[in-house]
């Protein structure tokens, strides 16, 4: 054991030399009556530049009250078998919620422990008779690392779940929100229809909107209350739009919406209605992403639709202007 010793203080390390370790650290040390293993636990008070609280505790159960009653850096282990179990004892405090760093000190060679204390939870395991200061200190320093950066990565994904949460409720609170300028468009064309008023999709701008049975691209003349009425080509082909939109967005896309807004036109879709088949396929969408990130989703499909209403708009606008302004036959020169 001198040997050690003189070995140890001959190997001694700064603080400032080992990553990791704080300035003031509080180690538990779980031995014997017989204090086996003291030695290297006290070791760690003559690290320069450090300031070591060593609590020692006789057993398993006043190693467990104390680690319930006070905090510490790191916990020290003796493992002496038939009086002191260090693996039964780490694997019980991993079970119960523990996630301290735990070293194990023994008399057996690193070869023969290593593996079965790493595969109880511990951090590393140090033989008695061969450990030095140098070795102890870096292993210490490695298990507050490890525990540190599993905190850290604890952390971040709390944070990465809560922020998932917060953007799928905010992109519900958006759709509900379309919803609602849907619902509320259906009922500024009900008081239209009531008041024999000019609105879109109202009986008296029924040849500017055509009727379902009359577009090519609808089978069957069903109820605009339920979105049951929008046709299975028209949704499958603004499904695959809207995922390559969101995907490159609208640089490489401007000849497709353009001809989307054709084929709106002429299906004599209204804008309410357009905004309808975009809540569905966008709810379909949001639901298919499950528990990733709606952000981009939401981003992306906001300007799409902005880009379809405009040239719907447009497209809408061109055919009021050919009907106002109908094309005239010029007479011939001479005539």
């Amino acid at each position: 054991m001198g040997v050690a010793v003189r070995e140890k203080k001959s190997q001694r390390l700064s603080a400032d030399q080992v990553m990791f370790l704080p300035p003031r650290m509080r180690v538990m040390h779980i031995t014997t009556r017989e204090r086996f293993g003291g030695w290297l636990a006290e070791a760690l008070t003559e690290v320069g530049g450090m300031d070591v609280e060593i609590d020692e505790a006789v057993g398993s159960a006043a190693g467990l009250a104390g680690l319930r009653e006070e905090n510490y850096d790191v916990v020290l282990v003796s493992h002496l078998p038939g009086e002191l179990d260090a693996l039964e004892l780490i694997a019980g405090y991993r079970t119960g919620g523990t996630q301290l760093p735990m070293l194990v000190l023994g008399t057996e060679s690193d070869q023969e422990m290593v593996a079965p204390c790493f595969e109880a939870g511990a951090d590393g395991y140090l033989c008695v008779h061969t450990a030095t200061t140098r070795n102890l200190l870096w292993a210490v320093a490695r298990g507050v690392e490890r525990h540190r950066l599993l905190q850290e990565n604890h952390r971040l994904l709390s944070a990465e779940q809560s922020r998932l949460r917060r953007e799928h409720d905010e992109a519900d609170r958006l759709l509900t929100h379309q919803r609602a300028l849907v619902g509320g468009l259906e009922l500024l064309r009900h008081a239209a229809q009531e008041n024999g008023s000019f609105f879109p999709g109202s009986a008296s701008t029924a040849s500017e909107e055509m009727t379902d049975g009359d577009s090519p691209i609808f089978s069957a003349n069903k109820s605009e209350e339920s979105p049951a009425w929008l046709p299975g080509e028209l949704l499958c082909h603004y499904r695959e739009l809207l995922r390559t939109y969101v995907i490159m967005g609208s640089g490489n896309l401007s000849d497709d919406l353009h001809r989307l807004a054709e084929l709106l036109i002429s299906a004599g879709l209204s804008a309410r209605r357009t905004l309808q088949l975009h809540l569905q396929t966008l709810e379909e969408l949001v639901r298919g992403l499950g528990a990733r990130s709606t952000r981009h989703v939401m981003t992306r499909a906001d300007l799409l639709i902005l880009e379809v209403v405009v040239h719907l708009a447009e497209g809408y606008r061109q055919r009021y202007e050919e009907r106002i302004h109908p094309p005239q036959q010029l007479r011939l020169p001479g005539l």
